[in-house]
């Protein structure tokens, strides 16, 4: 959690570090990137410590994943916000060798993310969680969307790999790829979104049935809000 609350704090720090700059929001070169990443993750990583808790896994492969998960978190932020600060894109930049370096490493911890992640999934879409009905639908619902944001981020990299093999600029790469980012950013967060949902309800005077059917009809407006995401920006 403290972790977490540094890379909080580090978007946070260059939100402010593009109110001073002159950079624009948008594009592979802006202070967005380090804001976005370092906010994202720093969530992520805290909603990972506290809905683990409710899937069934040894407690030392808990501890083990979550610790490979936040250095993981740590590798992804850090190599951003290098980038930013030497101007230069952050994924699918080979011009360089430091540059193919930090690239790869992105790529590499990309993969990571997908494995600890993924460890963590498969219980939850089994069913081997702990607390209500309704807690166990928004895990496996939650999970399932941070799944799916997760391969919509390997498939904008490798799309772009493809594009940079092809000879194609930064910039309209980055402009091909842009269709995905809504939707990558909306699914990830499913994990922490339904799972509070399901807190807050286990803390009412609702039946077990009104619950579950709350919690059914949320998972359904969150991936229609996915779905829309994906679709307006095609």
């Amino acid at each position: 959690m403290i972790v977490a609350s540094l890379l909080v704090a580090s978007g946070l720090f260059h939100l402010g570090v593009f109110a001073l700059d002159d950079r624009p929001w948008s594009g592979p070169l802006s202070w967005r990137k380090p804001f976005t990443f370092g906010l994202s993750f720093g969530i992520t990583l805290a909603s990972l410590v506290w809905v683990t808790s409710y899937v069934r896994v040894g407690p030392r492969l808990r501890s083990v994943l979550l610790t490979v998960f936040a250095a993981d978190c740590v590798l992804e932020v850090v190599g951003i916000t290098v980038q930013a600060w030497r101007n230069e894109p952050s994924h699918l930049n080979t011009t360089t060798a430091a540059n193919t370096a930090i690239a790869m490493l992105l790529a590499v911890g990309g993969a990571v993310l997908i494995v600890t992640l993924g460890a963590f999934a498969v219980p939850a879409l089994r069913g081997r969680t702990t607390g209500p009905p309704s807690m166990a639908l928004a895990l496996r619902a939650g999970f399932a969307l941070l799944i799916a944001g997760l391969l919509s981020g390997a498939a904008m990299i490798a799309r772009g790999s493809i594009d940079r093999a092809r000879g194609a600029d930064t910039d309209s790469i980055y402009a091909n790829l842009g269709f995905l980012k809504d939707f990558h950013g909306v699914t990830l967060h499913a994990v922490l979104v339904l799972p509070a949902l399901a807190w807050f309800l286990a803390r009412s005077r609702l039946s077990t049935t009104t619950q579950v059917s709350i919690v059914r009809a949320a998972v359904a407006a969150y991936v229609l809000v996915a779905l829309g995401a994906l679709l307006l920006a095609t």
